[in-house]
């Protein structure tokens, strides 16, 4: 992926200390919402409204409810773990990395010829691997209740739905992309807020995705594996400056089998003004 790799690297340079600093916040924010999430901390909307509030009509579909605009192309822009990230790794590199012996055992034994003739070149592509890698996005929503994130680095096409999906995740086929199951989350400024009324569009939020029913993969190149068991959960987030949008999408990937603690990494893209060096391309192993 020649081309995609060299816009890369020419972003890089371009805005590498501007990116860092802003990512510092959004990045920060989003771990304390997840934690927050998980511990209960963060009140019901009901609660927040108060007894005795007037009937506000329908909640907006998804589509007219997004807080931030995802759609469009985005590039990548590789301000950390370069070396992970541009090039493939040697076998059995581990560094920063919390796999458990067998997660280690496991990245020990990689071999990519094996995968090729499996037919499991695309291992490196599914989605607890596939927002590192170096690349384009392309956003879009297939209706008002589906958005559509197809990446050119292997020509992955990831699918998040909104709205009350238990039953369909759980009956859904594990494949690279997995189940994503997708919901806005406001940042405060949002419905119910200062009595703004419950279908009022929030001035800004994140999405947040948790996505099940992955093929085992790898989340980097090497080898380093997630199990089938494995749980993602991604917010994505937008940000401006001087005129210039951005995409941070932090990833928190929960496995037990291979990992001895949740690994938490986040990545930023830069929006295009248009497809610009889109170049889909198959899967490699190396």
């Amino acid at each position: 992926m020649i081309e995609p790799l060299h816009a890369t690297a020419h972003e890089t340079h371009e805005s590498t200390k501007r990116t860092k600093k802003l990512t510092g916040f959004r990045v920060f924010r989003a771990f304390v919402c997840f934690v927050a999430l998980g511990s209960g901390m963060v009140p019901s909307l009901s609660a927040q409204r108060g007894r005795g509030a007037a009937p506000q009509g329908p909640p907006p579909v998804p589509r007219a409810a997004a807080p931030i605009d995802l759609t469009g192309y985005w590039v990548s822009l590789v301000t950390d773990d370069w070396r992970w990230r541009m090039v493939t790794p040697p076998k059995g590199d581990v560094l920063y990395l919390p796999v458990n012996p067998e997660g280690r055992r496991a990245a020990d034994a990689w071999d990519p010829a094996k995968d090729e003739a499996a037919g499991e070149q695309c291992r490196a592509y599914g989605a607890g691997g596939l927002m590192h890698l170096p690349g384009r996005l392309h956003i879009s929503w297939h209706d008002d209740a589906t958005l559509v994130v197809e990446a050119d680095a292997g020509t992955q096409t990831r699918v998040m739905h909104f709205g009350p999906n238990a039953q369909a995740a759980a009956s859904a086929q594990p494949s690279w992309p997995g189940y994503s199951v997708a919901q806005w989350e406001n940042d405060g400024a949002g419905p119910g807020r200062r009595g703004r009324p419950s279908n009022a569009k929030p001035v800004h939020g994140s999405l947040r995705t948790v996505t099940t029913k992955m093929r085992p993969g790898y989340f980097r190149r090497n080898g380093v594996p997630y199990s089938a068991n494995a749980v993602l959960t991604e917010y994505w987030t937008t940000l401006q400056d001087e005129g210039v949008d951005y995409l941070v999408v932090t990833n928190i990937l929960e496995d037990p089998q291979y990992l001895a603690q949740p690994y938490v990494r986040s990545v930023q893209f830069k929006k295009q003004a248009d497809n610009r060096g889109w170049k889909p391309t198959p899967c490699l192993t190396q």
